[in-house]
């Protein structure tokens, strides 16, 4: 019978256990508080019965190569696009607020209004406007089955356009905070 021990010494105070029975325990300071221990496994490995497996006709090895994996299969319904941790709010939201970080910096450069102006003076039907363009445009590919993971390669992948739409959704709602705050435009 071939057999492992495998140990670790955590610390001084070590003892020797197998299951529930502790077999021996030294202590090198008495003073210490039993921490951890010495742990001792033995991995005994079976002696195959030589009675069903004769040496002289060993079987044949063949192998067969897997079968080949197919894709995921996407769901299309609606429930599920627009679930919670489904493909759609998180992208669709991350798309509009880099479209809307993008223009209100544009507009606050050429103009020279802050965020709340901008929506107060025609703001708002630039925003749906370009809310529906934009959720439209991003739903058809997804009804089709199609996702953003399978079009990506490269410096654009979808992992870089969910962490851009973050940061983009953080730093419209950090322009439109610091502009109330100040009272005015922030450039």
């Amino acid at each position: 019978m071939a057999m492992t021990v495998s140990s670790m010494i955590v610390s001084p105070v070590s003892s020797i256990s197998t299951g529930s029975r502790q077999l021996a325990r030294m202590t090198a300071f008495a003073p210490l508080q039993r921490a951890g221990g010495l742990r001792v496994r033995c991995n005994a490995i079976e002696p195959e019965d030589k009675t069903t497996a004769s040496p002289a006709t060993p079987t044949p090895v063949t192998s067969t190569p897997p079968p080949p994996r197919k894709p995921k299969q996407v769901s299309t319904n609606f429930g599920d696009v627009f679930a919670f941790s489904g493909p759609a709010p998180e992208r669709i939201n991350g798309r509009l607020a880099m479209i809307g970080f993008v223009a209100a910096l544009a507009v606050e450069l050429a103009k020279g209004s802050d965020v709340f102006s901008q929506i107060s003076d025609g703001g708002v039907q630039w925003f749906v406007g370009t809310s529906v363009l934009l959720s439209v445009a991003s739903l058809i590919p997804l009804f089709q089955g199609v996702t953003a993971e399978s079009k990506s390669d490269g410096l654009m992948t979808s992992d870089a356009e969910l962490i851009n739409g973050r940061a983009a959704m953080l730093g419209l709602l950090a322009l439109a905070f610091t502009e109330y705050v100040k009272g005015g435009a922030l450039i």
